[in-house]
């Protein structure tokens, strides 16, 4: 269903598409194909537990398409993985890869597991088991998987090292197979906060080209990596975030919050709730806790859901008041949710492009990897604004030209370099 839905989104392009390069059969054809992933993998981990016990463990590797270069997506480890899921995020990674004009498919990987159940011993055995199973269809030249959900450096590190085992080689080219690695371990200077990078370059195009002053009132649903990276660099841009949030809860004050002093709190109490950081300081009297339902109904000039999908939905959409919504999270708004907020004129710039940032440093990634160099954090961040900030200009001119929304204008920034190449195979 939820890949439905987002499908179902990508076929409103279909028409200004088919009117853009005048030739629908090739174009119905292309839809088509897109439709479907060119191979579902579905695998089970045996998993010896510390107690003795076997469990079996789902896990799933979907390659949606590769017309563009190796499939590229990440690995998700959480107790609802679905097929269904992980079907939506490899097609909408093909669409990202297109997007920012990387020579790259999509794909997406994920085990149905809570890691926080498992020591980190039966985690790392767990990873390299689902390396195992997927080893012939990964690889440079094939797909390159890299985090995601409950995923990170390190377990990108145990499963490169699998990979580089079962090899029987210590190839530095190799390594390119895994993307997000440690820093130690041949990863990108960068890569940490690289999606969060992204989001402000895009928010700050989007802001520059629509002439808006600041200081600008932000809300961020979410204050993992994702979020406080978002959070941070904002905050150095001179936004003003009232309200930020985790999983537990949320804080609100009208000051607007520092997010790197509201992290320190966080580690230090394991929550978000109470870390009330203004300016140099944590103070109790300096803000007040909210909900995550409450952050994402506020008066604010940007909304920034940066968690969860589908969570802004048919029943609150008709209440939030953002002017803008910035989709960090990918796919948080439903369908529905989508054709109420363009109603009401709310202004969203689609996961799509918004977080952009991480994909397109795993590229950087995958280059040092197999050319055998090493880019200072500044190079990396200098290459991903001339990325994003390039493929932000072909949405805007697409989304003036054709006047369509920027969700409409950058699915079909990214189908014509899939047509383009389609064409030729």
């Amino acid at each position: 269903m939820i890949f439905e839905n987002t499908f179902k989104k990508f076929l409103e392009v279909k028409e200004f598409f088919k009117n853009l390069v005048g030739d629908n059969k090739v174009v119905e054809d292309l839809f088509k194909i897109l439709e479907k992933p060119q191979r579902e993998i579905k695998v089970y981990l045996p998993l010896k537990r510390e107690n003795g016990e076997i469990e079996i463990f789902e896990g799933y590797r979907i390659q949606h398409n590769n017309f563009l270069g190796p499939y590229k997506g990440g690995i998700r480890y959480f107790p609802e993985v679905s097929e269904d899921e992980i079907k939506t995020l490899a097609f909408l990674m093909t669409v990202k890869c297109a997007l920012v004009n990387l020579p790259l498919g999509g794909a997406k990987g994920g085990i149905k597991v809570d890691p926080k159940n498992l020591s980190e011993k039966e985690l790392e055995n767990l990873s390299r088991e689902y390396v195992r199973k997927i080893y012939d269809f990964i690889g440079p030249d094939k797909d390159i998987p890299a985090p995601d959900v409950n995923t990170n450096a390190k377990i990108m590190d145990w499963m490169a090292d699998e990979y580089l085992k079962i090899s029987n080689s210590k190839d530095i080219k190799l390594k390119a197979t895994f993307t997000g690695k440690s820093i130690e371990n041949n990863g990108s200077e960068g890569r940490e906060e690289a999606t969060g990078k992204g989001g402000e370059i895009i928010l700050e195009r989007f802001v520059e080209k629509i002439g808006l002053k600041k200081p600008l009132t932000v809300a961020i649903q979410g204050f993992g990596n994702v979020g406080y990276n978002l959070a941070k660099f904002l905050y150095r841009k001179n936004y003003k975030l009232i309200a930020l949030s985790d999983s537990k809860g949320g804080i609100y004050s009208e000051e607007g919050f520092n997010p790197e002093l509201v992290m320190e709190c966080k580690k230090e109490r394991g929550v978000i709730a109470g870390c009330y950081c203004v300016g140099s300081v944590c103070d109790i009297r300096l803000g007040k806790d909210i909900s995550n339902e409450e952050l994402l109904e506020l008066d604010v000039d940007i909304l920034v859901p940066a968690a969860l999908e589908n969570v802004i939905n048919e029943k609150n959409a008709e209440k939030i008041k953002a002017k803008i919504i910035l989709e960090m999270a990918n796919n948080p708004l439903t369908e529905e949710a989508d054709e109420i907020l363009n109603k009401k004129g709310v202004i969203i710039i689609p996961d799509i492009l918004a977080n952009s940032g991480g994909v397109t440093v795993s590229y950087f990634e995958i280059l040092q990897n197999l050319n055998n160099e090493k880019w200072s954090k500044e190079k990396v961040f200098e290459e991903l604004e001339k990325y994003l900030s390039k493929a932000f200009d072909e949405v805007w001119e697409i989304k003036e030209k054709l006047n369509v929304d920027l969700r409409k204008a950058s699915f079909i920034v990214a189908l014509r370099r899939i047509y383009q190449r389609y064409m030729l195979i």
